[in-house]
This record gives C-alpha cells, sequence and structure tokens, in this order.
C-alpha cells in the first residue's frame, strides 16, 4: 500500500561542511477554505459525470487531484472514465492539441497509470504516430507485464515499426555475407570514408567498420530503428566510432552532418520494386552533395580514396507474364453472381493497384512471394531483361524519370489467362557478386506484381505476342501490359471497357484454363476493337484487395443468403402464428418516422444491420429477401453508389435499403436500435480480420448487440470454432525472430531487434507454408456471440503427436458458425481470409504419441496459449498470441 504523504529526499552538498541539525517543521494546519474547494469541485465533477458534461467533469477532477493528492486513489477510476469520454469528445471534433494536453496533464498526475498511458498511444497509433505510439504501449508493458490490451497493442505497432522482412533479411546469412564481402573489398581498396544510407540495424555500416574504414556515418529515419540501431552499435563495441544520425539522407550536409565527401555509399533501400524506397532520389542526391566525383576514364590514376562509389553498383530488372488465380481474384472481379445478386450494373471494379491510372490513390505494384501463393502460377512468356541501372552513373539516375516508354514485345510460350505480370531484378554489388529476388530463389524478397486491370479474361496462347510498356515515373518502375498481337494484327487492351457490353466472367470456381467461351469473348473483344480509340477515361469504383477478394467469395456469401433466407422465413411463420401486432417481440406505436420512399402496406418490416468494416453487399442480400428493411455501414460514397446500382438491377426496393452512418450522428456508436421503438431483427457482426485474427472488442460488440435484436432475432455469425494444429516450420521462425548471431554475421543484434518480436504471425497461406504437420486439427476454443453463459475464459486442449519432430508454431483458423446448419471456414481455397500462427519461443521437441497440453486462454478477444509436453511437470514451451 503506498503512503499518502510523499517525502522528498535531497542528495547532501558534498563541497560545503555538514550543517547543525535543523528542528523538525511543522506540520502543515489544514485549510478549511482549500478542503472546502475540493470538497464542492468533487461534487461538481461527479454532477458533470452524471450530466455527460465530460470537459467540465475533467476540469473540476483536475482541480480537486492538484490540491488534495490524497484522494488520487479513491477518484482515479472515475478520472479515467472521465479523461476517455473528454478524449473521444476531442477527437470527434479535431481539437487533437486539446486532446493530447489533456492526457499530459493526466500523466502528470498519474505518470505510472498504466491504462492512461496505453490509452494516449492508441491515439497517437490512429492518428499516425507510430513510432510515439510504441513508445507509451512498451512503457505501459513495462508497468504492468500482464496487461492485456498493451500487449495486443504492442504486438500490432511492432508489425508496423519493424516490419517482418527485417527479420527475414538478417537471417539471410548469404545475402549479409556477400554484402560484407563487397564492403571489405571496397575498403581495402581504398574506400576508407563509408556513410550506410537507411542503416536499420547498423549491420552494413559495422561491415564496413569492421573491414577498416577510418570513417563511417549512418542515417536513418526511423525513429524507432534509430533507437534499435543505437544500441546495437554500442553492443558491439562501436560507439563513437560509427555516427549514427535521426534523419533523411537528402537533407544531410557537409560539414554540417558529416564532415567530408565520403568515398563509398552502402545502402539497401530496395523494395520489390526495386525503386519503391527512394533510391534513385537518394543516390542522385548523394553523388550531388556527399558523394566524391565517380572515377573518370580521363583521370584514371585517381586512388579510391579520392573517388566516389556506390554499393550496389547497379541492377538488372527482369520480367514474366502470369496466369495466378489468386493474384486474379485479389484485383479483379471474376464472379457474375454473388449471393443471389446479379453483379453486371456494379460496373468496373479493382483493386487500387494500376499502372495505368493517372490517380495517386492507386500504387503501381503490389508484392507477393509467388512460390507460397495459393494454387501456384503459370509461366505465360519466358523471363524478359526489363531495365539496367547504373547506380554509379548520376547522369543515369537523373534521366531515368524522363526517359521515353519503352515498348517491348514478349512472345507467348504459355496457353492462359493473362493476370499479372511479375518483376525481380538482380542487385550487383558489384563487378562480381550479385543476389537476386527471384521467384526461383531463396531469397528474403519478394516479388512485385503489375496486375492486369480489366473487366475481360484474356486468353493467351502460343503465337500470341504480349506487348508490355515500361516507363519510370516518379521514380516507380511501371510495366503495363497494353496490347496483343495476333495473326498480324495488333488489339490495344484497354480500349472496348464498356461496363454495359456483355462480358464472359468466370464461375464461382474462377476456372483458370481458358475455355472456348473465354476464347470466344476475346476475339469478339478484339473483334470490336480494331484501330478504335478510347472514347475517354475509364469510369471504375476501387475496392482494397481484400474487399475484392471477399466479394469474389461466393460460397461465403452463398451461405449467408441461405442463413438469411432461414431467419426471415422463421421469423414470418412466427408473426403468422402471433399476429402483426406482436411481430417484433414489443407492444408499441407504429414509427413516428415514416420511411423516406414509398413502402407497400403491410407488415411491418424486418431490420437487419450489417456492421461489416468496408464493402459488403450483405445488406443488399437480406434487402432482397422480402419484407426486410436494411441497414449498411458502407461508407464510401463511391461503394454506397455500388450497392445502388445492384439494388436497382437485381429489383430490390429504394426504400429497402439505407445507408446506417448516414443517420448515426456518432459513428463511435454504431450498435444502436434502428428507432426509438423497434429492435433488430438481424445484426451481422465481421469477427475476423483478414489477417487471420479475431477482431478487438469482438465480445463486447457481440454483448451489446444481443440487447438490441427482437425475439426470435439473431447475430450472425452466431458461434466462432477456433481450429489449431501442431507444425514445425523453420520458415515461420525466420520471420518471427533472428535466430542468434551466426546469420548475422557474428554481430550482437538478435536480441535488440527481437524486441519486437510478435508471438502471432499474421497473413499466413497455410497451404503453402513450408512446415511439417506434427498432429491433426483440433478445437482450441469457442466464442459464442449469442449465449453469454456459453463462454468461458479459459480451457485445456490435449493434442497428440502424430509424428516426432519439433513445434515451432501453433497456426489457427475459424469455423464460422452462421446457424446450427451453415458454418463457413476461413481456410479453404475460396477463403479472402488468410490464417495466422502462434510462434512458440523455443521449440518444443516431441515424439510419435506425445501429449502435448495447450493452455488456451481467451481476454477480450485476444487469445493466447501456452504449450507443455503432458508427462512432464513444467512447462518446455510457451506462447502467447494476440
Amino acid at each position: 500500500m503506498h503512503d499518502c504523504v510523499i517525502h522528498i529526499y535531497r542528495m547532501p552538498n558534498t563541497s560545503t561542511r555538514p550543517k547543525r541539525g535543523r528542528r523538525n517543521r511543522r506540520v502543515p494546519r489544514e485549510d478549511p477554505a482549500r478542503n472546502e474547494l475540493v470538497s464542492r469541485s468533487l461534487e461538481s465533477a461527479q454532477q458533470c459525470l452524471f450530466n455527460q458534461d465530460y470537459g467540465t467533469a475533467f476540469v473540476h477532477y483536475l482541480l480537486v487531484l492538484n490540491l488534495a493528492p490524497v484522494l488520487k486513489d479513491f477518484a482515479s477510476e472515475s478520472f479515467r472514465f472521465t479523461l476517455f469520454k473528454w478524449a473521444d469528445e476531442l477527437d470527434s471534433l479535431g481539437r487533437i492539441q486539446d486532446l493530447f494536453d489533456c492526457y499530459e496533464q493526466a500523466l502528470e498526475l498519474f505518470p505510472t497509470d498504466e491504462v492512461i498511458i496505453n490509452s494516449m498511444g492508441e491515439h497517437l497509433f490512429r492518428m499516425g504516430f507510430r513510432d510515439e505510439a510504441a513508445g507509451h504501449f512498451h512503457k505501459a508493458l513495462k508497468l504492468k507485464p500482464d496487461y492485456p490490451e498493451a500487449k495486443e497493442n504492442f504486438y500490432r505497432v511492432a508489425n508496423w515499426l519493424v516490419e517482418r522482412w527485417h527479420f527475414l533479411m538478417l537471417n539471410d546469412r548469404r545475402r549479409n555475407h556477400k554484402y560484407q564481402q563487397a564492403i571489405q573489398k571496397a575498403v581495402e581498396g581504398g574506400c576508407n570514408t563509408v556513410l550506410d544510407i537507411g542503416t536499420g540495424t547498423g549491420i552494413l555500416g559495422m561491415c564496413a567498420k569492421k573491414a577498416g574504414a577510418s570513417e563511417v556515418s549512418a542515417c536513418e529515419l526511423s525513429k524507432t530503428m534509430y533507437e534499435l540501431a543505437c544500441e546495437v552499435v554500442t553492443a558491439n563495441g562501436m560507439n563513437g566510432r560509427i555516427k549514427i544520425l535521426h534523419m533523411k539522407s537528402l537533407e544531410m550536409e557537409v560539414p554540417k552532418d558529416i564532415p567530408k565527401r565520403v568515398s563509398l555509399v552502402v545502402t539497401e533501400t530496395v523494395d520489390a520494386g526495386l525503386f519503391g524506397e527512394g533510391i534513385i532520389e537518394s543516390l542522385i542526391h548523394a553523388w550531388n552533395h556527399l558523394l566524391l566525383p565517380p572515377q573518370s576514364t580521363q583521370d584514371p590514376s585517381r586512388p579510391p580514396s579520392q573517388t566516389g562509389r556506390v554499393i550496389p553498383a547497379g541492377a538488372t530488372v527482369f520480367g514474366m507474364a502470369v496466369q495466378c488465380l489468386e493474384i486474379r481474384r485479389h484485383h479483379r472481379l471474376c464472379v457474375s453472381e454473388v449471393g443471389g445478386l446479379a453483379t453486371a450494373a456494379a460496373g468496373e471494379l479493382h483493386s487500387p493497384v494500376s499502372c495505368s491510372s493517372e490517380d495517386d490513390s492507386t500504387e503501381p505494384y503490389t508484392t507477393e512471394r509467388l512460390s507460397r501463393l495459393p494454387g501456384g502460377y503459370t509461366p505465360l512468356t519466358e523471363p524478359f531483361n526489363a531495365l539496367d541501372i547504373d547506380f554509379n552513373n548520376v547522369q543515369e539516375l537523373e534521366g531515368l524519370c524522363s526517359r521515353e516508354v519503352s515498348r517491348v514485345r514478349l512472345p507467348v510460350t504459355g496457353e492462359g489467362l493473362l493476370d499479372a505480370l511479375a518483376v525481380w531484378f538482380q542487385l550487383h554489388l558489384d563487378q562480381e557478386s550479385s543476389l537476386s529476388t527471384g521467384p526461383k530463389e531463396d531469397t528474403c524478397w519478394e516479388q512485385a506484381i503489375y496486375p492486369v486491370q480489366t473487366p475481360h479474361n484474356f486468353p493467351l496462347r502460343p503465337g500470341d505476342e504480349l506487348i508490355v510498356e515500361i516507363s519510370c515515373r516518379d521514380a516507380y518502375l511501371r510495366l503495363c501490359s497494353v496490347a496483343v498481337a495476333r495473326d498480324g494484327r495488333e488489339f490495344c487492351l484497354d480500349d472496348c471497357l464498356d461496363p454495359d457490353k456483355p462480358r464472359n466472367n468466370p464461375g464461382p470456381s474462377g476456372n483458370p484454363n481458358p475455355s472456348l467461351n473465354a476464347e470466344a469473348e476475346l476475339c469478339s473483344a478484339l473483334a470490336c476493337l480494331g484501330t478504335e480509340q478510347s472514347s475517354g477515361p475509364r469510369d471504375y469504383t476501387m475496392l482494397e484487395c481484400a474487399e475484392m477478394a471477399l466479394l469474389n467469395n461466393q460460397p461465403y456469401h452463398d451461405s449467408f443468403r441461405r442463413a438469411l433466407a432461414k431467419l426471415i422465413t422463421n421469423l414470418k411463420d412466427a408473426c403468422s402464428v402471433q399476429g402483426p401486432s406482436q411481430g417484433q417481440g414489443l407492444e408499441v406505436m407504429p414509427l413516428t418516422d415514416p420511411p423516406s420512399g414509398p413502402m407497400d402496406p403491410g407488415p411491418d418490416p424486418f431490420y437487419v444491420l450489417d456492421v461489416s468494416e468496408g464493402f459488403s453487399v450483405l445488406s443488399l442480400m437480406a434487402a432482397s429477401q422480402g419484407q426486410v428493411k436494411a441497414y449498411s455501414s458502407v461508407e464510401k460514397t463511391q461503394h454506397q453508389a455500388v450497392l445502388r446500382r445492384l439494388a436497382r438491377a437485381n429489383g430490390v426496393p429504394e426504400e429497402a435499403l439505407e445507408f446506417w452512418l448516414n443517420k448515426v450522428e456518432d459513428e463511435q456508436a454504431v450498435l444502436q436500435r434502428p428507432s426509438r421503438e423497434k429492435l433488430w431483427s438481424a445484426i451481422i457482426l465481421d469477427c475476423v480480420e483478414t489477417c487471420g485474427l479475431v477482431r478487438q472488442k469482438l465480445m463486447e460488440k457481440a454483448t451489446l448487440a444481443r440487447c438490441l435484436l427482437e425475439d426470435g432475432g439473431q447475430i450472425f455469425p452466431e458461434r466462432i470454432v477456433v481450429y489449431g494444429m501442431l507444425v514445425e516450420s523453420d520458415t515461420l521462425l525466420l520471420e518471427s525472430a533472428v535466430q542468434g548471431q551466426e546469420p548475422t554475421l557474428g554481430f550482437n543484434i538478435a536480441p535488440f531487434i527481437n524486441q519486437f518480436t510478435v508471438p502471432v504471425h499474421v497473413f499466413l497461406d497455410l497451404s503453402t507454408l513450408q512446415c511439417r504437420h506434427l498432429s491433426d486439427s483440433v478445437e482450441l476454443f469457442i466464442l459464442d456471440l449469442m449465449n453469454t453463459n456459453a463462454n468461458y475464459t479459459n480451457r485445456d486442449v490435449k493434442v497428440q503427436a502424430s509424428a516426432s519432430g519439433r513445434v515451432t508454431a501453433v497456426p489457427f483458423w475459424y469455423q464460422i458458425h452462421l446457424n446450427e446448419e451453415i458454418s463457413v471456414s476461413t481456410f479453404n481455397q475460396d477463403s479472402h481470409w488468410k490464417q495466422a500462427a502462434v510462434v512458440l519461443h523455443q521449440p518444443l521437441a516431441v515424439r510419435k504419441g506425445d501429449w502435448v497440453r495447450l493452455a488456451v486462454t481467451l481476454q477480450k478477444s485476444s487469445i493466447s496459449i501456452s504449450a507443455s509436453i503432458e508427462e512432464e511437470a513444467g512447462e518446455t514451451g510457451t506462447v502467447d498470441s494476440v
């Protein structure tokens, strides 16, 4: 227990003689006026809190707790509640500075309150201040290591701050060793002043210092990585020998930041598309401001210490046309019908990944590891050389963006639908050493994917030529499939894209093999193209990749259609038995706010609310059942327009579908009655994130939703069953944490970056994960959204090892039960969801036949698991998951 009296201790002044002891100070007298002010302010704070005047209540609490700190324990809960409510109001009003001022005032009173610190971190993260948010979550965890909200938040923000590829890259000993060799060769050859641009953990800078460079500087923009690099350099005995700057290299100047121009720049600021991390701009600036002049053919006698060079020296970019159903269903509409609704009226829909668009909101490419795509891929052309770039030629770098668009003609060698161009590169570290990021290489890099963004399918066949345009607008490498040459004629792929023209979308299976119908479609499209030009800009609606995959998930929507139809039928039957006045389970007056459009006279409608995240057609599917008033939580105007077009085309009355967020004043309070007198017949909750985790605060939302249901109403889904299995996967270990000092060339890096290890690996494709199954699947946990009494917080599960090995992870997925008969799985070929896996900090050795005990705990939608051999007394492996 903490004392109410605060004692202040002063350190003795050792520079003067000790003084005689002083008499004890008097105990200060009580101030009646002060006590009266505290009492009245506390009463006012409580009254304001009752009246929901949170701002005034907060001011009163500040006054009370500053005047009477002894009341902190008594008032802490009410003060927190007031702070959080007032902060939400300030957030909704856009008064961001006032919001953070309130948190600063609160932390002056409660500097070690982990709940307040965590809450401030949540606001910081929502506003994009990820580094600062991570610091708050980390501090909250230090204060209370078992605080679940802070732990969950830290795990989520850690994925932003230290992306998972950092672990793969540092575990890639071959890559690290090749860089080390190239740097050592350059330094020993005379390049003794070095600048490491985008240093990350500092490994390349330390390689340069170890090789004997006299001066090494490094810069890092990320605050988190900068601080981590400082710790790593100190731990490796190089503090003061490597100068690390927290800044962009573009802001660096000589002699302000480094004393003189350097003879060597080392960097790996490349992404899967080579130029996406800004290497071109960084190197142009370096050559003009930070590097010594390059070696000149006119003066070859100048020593390396007086000339500049870059590692890597250059790169060659390769590309290949591919057919891949997994890419297709994430980037364009592949179905002509979903959940009983014809989709033709939706217009052109595609993902925000496009090279041909001038829209700033699009990205030219996405990234995938082709070798791990479910269903694989089929090459349609041989790999081709797309681009060569010399990083040691500043004129070439400066002219890259102004290069004319080049066209290459690729002979088609395979038969299939054109879905994307896959791109990779060979990084030339020097004249002798290189690294490849190709799809067949064992590499830490993914490949860049340039998807085809048209509503047509394009079946290619050997003998065709695919025409690709290559450019570097805005210093991004852009590859765009623009035309097909067949039988001596050239046809533009982007023309003739009127959505009103008939097209033949693939069925639910998304048949990857070009059919006769698809062939006929292309011939028809090519015949209409000829030499016609586009009449104007294409009109399309963008959906996120996950939203597009969801829309293409026919089994999911068919299951929902059947479950909704059964519920509405049961409610109609109940109404016919009870009589129309009791159909909603309440004795109420008619609606005081009649529908905005004409409604057919008849029984009251059934109210259905869909609070799915992002774009969803489930509300429209409900409205199509008849006698249903459906509300959608779709927020974007463009997406609402798509649903309205689909409603008209499928004969759904205009008044049967409304947009809930247009009616709700407070978007934070989405779950509320449809009107003062009515309750919901069905509420559709979005329960599982695309990444494979249960959505935050799911059970709290389900508890509230149950209170808003009419008699006989239902939450969809009603139940979620979590399944998992034991696996051995070195891949998951390499992607989750740095495995000791051996892959990092003996440098001590692992303990520092592994602070950002998260025990749950997300966005997994379990069907293609390199792993050994060590058990059958087993039920881990059940979340019952309709029956509070059926839920629990802890469960022990026994699973028998079906093979000997090391348990390194427990992958998990969900069976989502819409009702007793109908369910959908997040682990099948049509799923828009990925899977997740708990990764053990230490592998657990098992023998075939061993029983492994999994202790599963659920706290506020966060699942944690510990694993141990059943026969042993103590646990030998423990892991937490979000």
